[in-house]
């Protein structure tokens, strides 16, 4: 996997996609042209790889039933069920229990690894 698709992974989240969708409406009104939106996209990509790495303390613990898994291309998508999540190291610096139904996990090898 290139090092520009691992960042493009934070596209699919909600922010990426609300982000998507104004570049998207901008060109289609004439507000921008498509290498701008670009360009936009490309630092967008580069500050959350960055400020997760940087600014994301919580450790996060999963139990739950493995529903399904796959890889492709170095990315690996697990779906969990029942899922308990642990988290410790948040802003109050207690442990902390979230349970979700469902959770779809995304990992790719890091393009900083060593």
């Amino acid at each position: 996997m290139s090092s520009q698709a691992a960042l493009e992974l934070y596209r699919g989240s909600a922010l990426g996609h609300t982000l998507t969708d104004a570049l998207d409406q901008m060109i289609s009104e004439g507000s921008i042209d498509p290498q701008l939106a670009m360009k936009v996209l490309s630092q967008y990509d580069k500050y959350m790889s960055e400020a997760v790495q940087k600014q994301v303390k919580t450790k996060t613990t999963i139990k739950g039933h493995l529903k399904e898994y796959r890889s492709v291309d170095d990315v690996w998508n697990f779906t969990i069920k029942g899922a308990v999540m642990k988290l410790e190291g948040s802003a109050d610096k207690h442990a902390e229990n979230v349970t979700v139904d469902k959770i779809k996990i995304v990992a790719c090898k890091s393009a900083t690894a060593t």
